[in-house]
């Protein structure tokens, strides 16, 4: 198994280049199911869980050319197999974002529920609530989802909760519907823009992608586009608080400060010093950062996804942070192994509070999660002495060639076996 290894207790400066977004291109490699025609993506990341993904479409039938390491065209002309089995879905919860598409432009899906999932419950019965909606029959069995439907209707859905991927399913799948459908409380994610993009690209009529209504126009058929995935916004504010955290400077390539209003603004509060361009983000930190209390929620609120970033950064800086976690209840797994490095955290229910010192020690850790392992790495980062941190399978499923993009910077990192 890999394991990393940081030296670390010194600044971070250089240039890199922001990846694609994984939240963004999973949705997107569905999206190829929708159609006959080729879809071309570009700026795909290379990730543990992109290559999961592309497996799944494999093993259905959609054709996969890789033009280079970023860029590749699907087809699903040929698809015979319109099955996720158990076998992929439980390394993967997006896997899920197949039901919809299929649904849609199949007339039925047979996808594994989800597993359990380490950071808490991410049930998909919105998902199976609004196809159910819009006409589709489905029945659980076996512990399978087995849905078909003749023609999907559109109509009127409200979500009970706020849900990402439930947003991007039924959006998928009201594009092939007959009629009007209007999603109410959906998400407002980035990354569901993006993904409406593609499929307006596509052919497909949306409007209000990005607000808590949007409203699909179902229509007979989508045909083949090009589209560009959007930079990684969570990967982004990882650099940033990992430069805030250490000191030093960073300039960030393809980057997109618009997506991260609520990340930049807590960076600042920190005291980091920033600016931003069209394709672009600039940091300095001169000063040892403050500490920044902060509340996750959906967005445009702070990021589930970057709290355990922020957590690692409030263990070195000057006073005291409280953090509240809405979103997942087993998010503060990091908490244990961050301690293990002398930070000083009290957790109490979903709040835990982070009382900064002068420096943290390196220490042998545990990767729990994906946002748990990039903390661990800022910790590393930070500590002084050696810190060696084991299963980062986990930081490979949403960061891509994380430890060759810190080397740039000047971090003693290296991936070890």
């Amino acid at each position: 198994m890999q394991k990393l290894v940081i030296y670390g207790g010194k600044p971070l400066s250089g240039e890199i280049s922001i990846s694609g977004a994984k939240n963004a291109a999973l949705p997107a490699l569905c999206a190829s199911l929708l159609t006959n025609d080729t879809l071309t993506l570009r700026n795909v990341p290379d990730l543990k869980d992109v290559t999961t993904m592309l497996n799944l479409l494999k093993q259905m039938g959609v054709t996969i050319l890789t033009n280079d390491q970023s860029e590749m065209e699907l087809s699903a002309a040929d698809l015979t197999n319109p099955t996720a089995p158990y076998e992929m879905v439980k390394t993967m919860r997006a896997a899920i974002l197949v039901l919809g598409p299929l649904l849609a432009h199949k007339g039925e899906a047979i996808i594994s529920l989800p597993g359990g999932c380490a950071i808490g419950l991410r049930p998909v019965d919105q998902h199976i609530k609004g196809l159910q909606a819009m006409g589709a029959e489905i029945i659980i069995e076996h512990g399978y989802i087995h849905a078909k439907a003749k023609k999907l209707i559109g109509t009127r859905i409200v979500m009970d909760i706020v849900t990402v991927t439930g947003t991007e399913n039924l959006m998928m799948a009201a594009c092939l519907a007959s009629g009007l459908t209007i999603l109410e409380n959906a998400a407002r994610e980035p990354e569901i823009i993006d993904l409406a993009q593609c499929l307006i690209k596509m052919g497909a009529k949306i409007e209000g992608a990005g607000t808590d209504v949007i409203t699909i126009q179902g229509v007979k058929a989508l045909h083949g586009c090009t589209h560009d995935v959007m930079p990684d916004r969570i990967e982004t504010g990882t650099f940033l608080t990992a430069v805030t955290a250490s000191g030093g400077e960073i300039h960030l390539k393809g980057a997109q400060a618009g997506t991260l209003d609520a990340v930049i603004d807590k960076l600042l509060e920190a005291g980091a010093i920033i600016n931003s361009g069209k394709n672009w983000i600039h940091l300095t930190m001169n000063l040892p950062p403050k500490s920044v209390s902060l509340r996750t929620a959906p967005y445009p609120a702070f990021p589930t996804d970057m709290q355990a970033q922020f957590m690692a950064l409030n263990s070195v800086a000057n006073g005291t942070a409280i953090i509240t976690e809405t979103i997942f209840e087993n998010r503060f797994m990091h908490v244990q192994e961050l301690k293990r490095m002398n930070a000083e955290i009290t957790v109490e229910g979903n709040t835990a509070i982070v009382h900064g010192i002068p420096r943290l020690d390196g220490a042998g850790v545990m990767a729990t999660d994906l946002r748990a392992s990039a903390s661990l790495v800022i910790a590393g980062l930070i500590a002084q002495g050696e810190t060696i941190i084991d299963r980062i399978y986990h930081l490979d499923r949403g960061y891509e060639r994380i430890e060759q993009k810190l080397a740039q910077l000047g971090a003693q990192i290296a991936r070890i076996n």
